[in-house]
């Protein structure tokens, strides 16, 4: 199983949506290798619930969670806050508010 699979499985479609606002925006390939990456890991931190149902506050328990108990080193927590910003403005066309975690 691929870990994208997730995605799909959550909503399905969202992969290639995904896909498509990275190309779109021309960003290179390893740039949505690591989009790819948070958005599924946020997606299963949430029990697989549909994107469109979280809210920002489960953003901001999932980048805590990474930093507090993965220790994901600071480098890491801001690709995954650039993913998840990706993914709810580019995406999903959502603009949640999003403040910085320490």
């Amino acid at each position: 199983m691929h870990i994208t699979d997730a995605l799909e499985q959550s909503q399905p479609g969202l992969v290639n949506r995904v896909t498509e606002a990275i190309r779109k925006h021309r960003l290179n390939q390893r740039t949505e290798q690591t989009y790819l990456h948070w958005i599924t890991r946020f997606v299963l931190f949430n029990g697989l619930k549909a994107a469109g149902e979280l809210e920002a506050e489960d953003q901001q328990l999932f980048l805590v969670y990474l930093r507090d108990r993965v220790l994901v080193s600071r480098a890491r927590l801001n690709q995954a806050r650039q993913a998840l910003s990706f993914f709810y403005e580019d995406v999903l066309q959502q603009y949640p508010s999003t403040r910085a975690i320490a």
